[in-house]
């Protein structure tokens, strides 16, 4: 659980609490005494968290201001069953986790504390066995209370659920099927496809049904008669219906049926994919039923793959009419209609060569870039990012819908959008020749490639070209040492007056680069997958895509940026979001080690700080061994595990050189990859290890990723304030 402010207090650290407690009880303030809480806002922070914890079932609420923690003998007795384990079913053998099933029907619980915590005399030691026939209506996914049997003889724990905390699937994706005699209703026999989990396309079943698509889903959902076509606009709290579902409802309506790409009528629903919304789940005696919400089409066909996976895991694709109002409204908010104080507050860059560079295929663009050389020798970068953040305000449908997606999803042939099209591709995309709202970035540099000083403000920018990478590597290429082409000359003379520009944007790029070279950035410079279509959509092959200085030079500005951004906002000392990069797992780093030396290279170690113990079962066998005579003297066996390593980003990057160009480079660039922990973003500012910068964060794509967008309103509130 993450809290803003000085409230610090974990669900685990509560339950300790609690558990320490006489009867496994305490009250709300005696908790505020116990935690030294002062202000209003962490005791209502408290009961918040209390009252989460509850629904959960972690905590029992006993009267108004007392909490307990629940034995699972109540909750066994809420499902009508004895736990039939030869146990009394004490709060001590009760687990809440996760579930995750097996094909084959059973399943494991993986419990939400980590392994080897204890919380009231209770220790986790693993996940926990379900049998298929103990799963009590639980589904895949689901957040589940679980008794625990004694574990066996080799330790293995089982145990069987006793409630279901919350549902994971409100809606699932699978095949429909007609049940009985109407399973052979559709036009060409499917007797030939098979579907994993659920039953058999033709068995016999009383009604319709859908097999879930996931394999672990092995039981059939229902649907009643009259459920299986959803009418156009049903409304459901999960789903939006999608404009494909509303287009075959309507052509269903008017008796044009829809048609398949082998030009067969969709009369039938036998076969398709569709998505359903579970509307009963299941229990011990009755299966899941549920009414079809969307009909995706056949699976087979091309682009359904895709709404399949969409669904499959929940993406919110279609936005609510909300949202799109206040998207429509917001829109309407263009530079011409700004006030004279909110003009006069901006920086009007409109009258610079300013360009966006981009792939081919973006039709969002929120960065562009400017270089201009000062008089004193060095130059000034300027990294323009698109305001979303004005036309986003918080608190609204449309700042909630954001934050609800968290990003835009990138498919090979198509993108699910953080934000609408009238934002993301209209007003807070910076096109050419139409003057946008930005905030920006002003960085001097020197030859050397260090930032000596930085500006950020608001501004006004009207874009004067938009670039593609390929256009840009054709006008940099003579400068990158690449041939002299026709088709790059030709593009030369297309942007004649830019020139000198991308002259010094190439420049600058490079001494930026050799600068964070010789701070000891790591630059794993691995090839990326393209996927090719023929023009049916089909795909053709999988290529390896280039990375040339026309990418580098966009990713050492923004690169330059964030860190600016990132400097500027610590130094004000108030809270805000980094992206931090923490320092390799020492165990991960000796496995590399350990494999790097196989093809004699090493990170460059002397000697590893090595800590020696002794398990405590070694230990009790030597004392059973002394008991019984039988040479307790002999000393127990020790383990060794290293405790820290001091390993540094520029032994990564002096390994990188060394393999370059190596028949090994590639497995030992992925590997060296893997020993990496992942990058995160968090509120304490750790620096970021790969590029070996103390200060780092996210500010320039707010059009998709909300982390951004939160960046840019900590920004303002700071330009605001002064």
């Amino acid at each position: 659980m993450s809290q803003s402010g000085n409230y610090r207090f974990s669900d685990l650290e509560l339950l300790r609490r609690i558990g320490r407690s006489p009867g496994s009880r305490a009250g709300y303030k005696q908790l505020v005494r116990e935690l030294g809480m002062d202000g209003g806002r962490e005791r209502r922070l408290l009961l918040e968290q209390l009252a989460r914890m509850t629904a959960r079932a972690q905590l029992a609420k006993i009267d108004r201001e007392t909490w307990v923690i629940p034995k699972p003998g109540d909750a066994a007795s809420s499902t009508g069953r004895g736990s039939g384990r030869g146990q009394s079913a004490t709060r001590d053998n009760l687990a809440a986790g996760r579930l995750d099933l097996h094909r084959d029907g059973y399943g494991f619980v993986r419990p939400e504390m980590k392994q080897g915590s204890s919380v009231a005399g209770t220790t986790i030691a693993g996940d926990i066995f379900i049998p298929p026939n103990e799963l009590n209506g639980a589904m895949q996914g689901d957040q589940v209370l679980v008794e625990q049997a004694a574990p066996d003889r080799e330790g293995r724990l089982s145990g069987r659920i006793v409630r279901v905390l919350n549902r994971s699937n409100p809606t699932m994706v699978g095949i429909f099927h007609y049940g009985g005699g109407n399973a052979m209703r559709r036009g060409r026999s499917q007797a030939g496809r098979s579907h994993s989990g659920g039953a058999p396309a033709y068995t016999a079943i009383e009604g319709n049904y859908v097999t879930p698509l996931d394999e672990r889903m092995t039981q059939p959902i229902l649907i009643p008669d009259g459920c299986e076509v959803p009418a156009v606009g049903a409304a459901t709290p999960h789903r939006v219906l999608g404009a494909e579902a509303l287009a075959q409802m309507r052509a269903r309506e008017q008796g044009s049926g829809n048609r398949d790409q082998e030009g067969e009528a969709w009369d039938s629903l036998e076969g398709l994919a569709v998505d359903v919304e579970v509307t009963d789940f299941p229990t011990t005696t009755k299966p899941a039923r549920g009414r079809v919400l969307e009909v995706l089409g056949d699976q087979n066909a091309f682009g359904v793959d895709v709404e399949i996976v969409i669904r499959k895991h929940h993406l919110p694709h279609t936005f609510p009419e909300n949202v799109l109002a206040d998207a429509r409204e917001e829109a309407k908010d263009t530079v011409e209609t700004l006030g004279p104080e909110e003009l006069s507050e901006r920086r009007d860059f409109r009258g610079l060569p300013i360009v966006t560079i981009d792939g081919e295929t973006a039709r969002d663009f929120d960065d562009a870039v400017y270089a201009v050389a000062l008089p004193n020798g060095n130059t000034q970068l300027q990294v323009h990012i698109a305001d979303v953040s004005h036309y986003v305000r918080e608190g609204t449908a449309l700042d909630l819908e954001a934050r609800l997606r968290g990003t835009s999803v990138y498919f090979p042939d198509r993108a699910i959008p953080m934000l609408p099209q009238e934002l993301s591709s209209g007003i807070c995309s910076l096109r050419p020749d139409e003057d946008r709202l930005v905030l920006s970035c002003l960085m001097e540099i020197d030859p050397r490639g260090e930032v000596l000083g930085f500006e950020v403000c608001e501004g006004i920018i009207r874009s004067a070209a938009r670039m593609t990478y390929t256009q840009v590597q054709a006008i940099i290429a003579q400068n990158a040492g690449g041939p002299a082409r026709l088709e790059d000359l030709a593009v030369r003379n297309q942007f004649a007056p830019l020139l000198p520009e991308f002259d010094r944007m190439y420049a600058l790029s490079k001494a930026l680069n050799q600068k964070r070279v010789r701070r000891g950035s790591i630059d794993f410079d691995l090839p990326e997958p393209v996927i090719e279509f023929d023009e049916l959509g089909a795909m053709q092959g999988v290529v390896r895509s280039e990375r040339k200085w026309a990418n580098r030079l966009i990713e050492e500005f923004m690169l330059a940026a964030n860190e600016c951004v990132a400097t500027w906002i610590e130094r004000q000392g108030i809270p805000s979001i980094y992206r931090i990069h923490e320092k390799p797992e020492p165990r991960r780093v000796l496995e590399f080690e350990e494999t790097a030396a196989a093809f004699g290279y090493s990170l460059g170690f002397s000697s590893l700080p090595v800590k020696k113990f002794v398990m405590k079962g070694d230990r009790r066998e030597q004392q059973r061994r002394g008991e019984r005579g039988g040479g307790g003297g002999r000393k127990p066996r020790e383990h060794e595990v290293v405790e820290d390593i001091p390993v540094t980003p520029r032994m990564y990057q002096t390994l990188t050189g060394k393999i370059a160009g190596k028949p090994e480079e590639r497995i030992l660039s992925y590997l060296m990859l893997r020993s990496l922990r992942q990058a995160r973003y968090s509120e304490q500012n750790e620096g970021h290890f790969a590029l070996a910068a103390p200060s780092y964060t996210h500010f320039t794509s707010p059009i998709r990723r909300y982390p951004d967008l939160i960046v840019h309103r900590i920004v303002k509130a700071l330009l605001h304030s002064g």
